[in-house]
């Protein structure tokens, strides 16, 4: 039972009922059902394939669903787009265009200037503010293959905050970055979630776990969703990974225990 049952009302950011997703017959999601709370940081994690992908795909209203129902803000996606903003894998995005960080920066206004995208006085100040806030101001001209890996993460988050989303899904942002930068991106993310905005970041690194509110365990079917205390426990890691020990020694840093004792556990 999900930790997050108490919060399937319209208090709740996300929330997913009964939600099955399949690709040419094959289930991807099976029976999803969780909410998450408004103004958390939180975590979506589990093994390649487990259908990570595709949970940001059925809450954005990408991919049809066999059964159930995602809701965002108590209703469907498409009442409250403006207020949802994806922050895209790096590996998914061209650097070679040629388009400049504050240019980027600027689509997050697309929803406020209509067909024509006529610029306005309030969307350069809500763009200047937002490189601001992420502290990218004086890259703000510079081409985005310019950025580093860090650097280019906050300009997508700067994207997002000219958006004026509350709602912030981000595909594995730390990818690719150091532990300086992954420090540095997950201060602003709690800055964020001070500031009310509710954030869901794919992730891959266990060791980060305790920086999260909440988290969410997915292979195909939900293992555990809820605060990180309770839920990123080691059984329901096991059950979530399977139990292959390159991730219970990863688990390891996160669950205070030695690889040693994981392996002597483990299922046989």
């Amino acid at each position: 039972m999900s930790n997050f049952s108490a919060t399937l009302n319209n208090s709740a950011a996300i929330a997913f009922k009964g939600v099955s997703v399949s690709y040419s017959q094959k289930p991807v999601l099976r029976d999803i059902s969780l909410g998450l709370p408004q103004g958390v940081l939180a975590t979506l994690v589990g093994p390649n394939g487990a259908g990570k992908s595709t949970f940001l795909k059925a809450l954005l209203g990408l991919v049809p669903l066999d059964r159930g129902v995602v809701e965002v803000f108590g209703n469907s996606i498409d009442r409250h787009r403006y207020r949802v903003a994806y922050v895209p894998q790096t590996e998914s995005v061209d650097w070679d265009f040629p388009i400049t960080a504050r240019e980027i920066v600027m689509m997050g206004r697309y929803p406020y200037q209509g067909l024509v995208r006529s610029i306005s006085r309030q969307d350069h100040d809500t763009v200047s503010e937002a490189l601001e806030q992420v502290g990218m101001t004086a890259y703000a001209n510079r081409h985005i293959r310019q950025l580093s890996g860090g650097q280019q993460q906050r300009i997508f988050l700067a994207r997002a905050l000219a958006q004026q989303a509350d709602l912030l899904l981000l595909d594995e942002p730390f990818s690719g970055v150091d532990v300086k930068t992954e420090a540095t991106l997950l201060q602003l993310m709690r800055r964020l979630t001070t500031a009310g905005k509710t954030l869901l970041v794919v992730n891959h690194d266990l060791s980060i776990l305790k920086q999260f509110d909440y988290i969410i365990l997915l292979n195909l079917m939900l293992v555990g969703a809820g605060p990180v205390p309770s839920t990123a426990t080691e059984t329901n890691i096991r059950r979530t990974y399977g139990g292959p020990l390159e991730y219970l020694e990863q688990a390891e840093l996160e669950l205070g225990r030695s690889p040693k004792e994981l392996r002597r556990d483990q299922p046989r």
